[in-house]
């Protein structure tokens, strides 16, 4: 079993910058890829981005593609979402996930994902 914990939520300007982290346990965090995707008020979770086990390769969703920069340190067992240029459509609870195979498969699916955190919130303001 795999526990998620997100952090570095909050209240910004739209304009401005957050960057989320998320902490995983376990020892076999380098084998998992790593997801985020958000869900906001009275609307379907979406997929934001995700990388790989290694971190050479990533993928993002349209919305926030050039904005936002998926990283991640094996060594910390820490996946970062750094959030640039935020606006107010990207309010959201975010949440990260795991995919335990490890693969690069429908990477964009929930459905993929067997871990996930309980979410922290991303409020932008106009």
């Amino acid at each position: 079993q795999v526990q998620l914990v997100e952090s570095g939520g909050g209240l910004v300007q739209a304009g401005g910058s957050l960057r989320l982290s998320c902490a995983a346990s376990g020892r076999t965090f380098s084998s998992y890829t790593m997801g985020w995707f958000r869900q906001a008020p009275g609307k379907e979770r979406e997929f934001v981005g995700t990388i790989s086990r290694s971190g050479a390769s990533t993928a993002y969703a349209d919305s926030v593609k050039g904005r936002f920069t998926i990283s991640r340190d094996n060594a910390k067992n820490t996946v970062y979402l750094q959030m640039n240029s935020l606006k107010p459509e990207d309010t959201a609870v975010y949440y990260c996930a795991a995919d335990r195979a490890g693969g690069w498969y429908m990477v964009m699916a929930s459905a993929t994902y067997d871990y996930w955190g309980q979410g922290t919130q991303v409020t932008v303001s106009s």
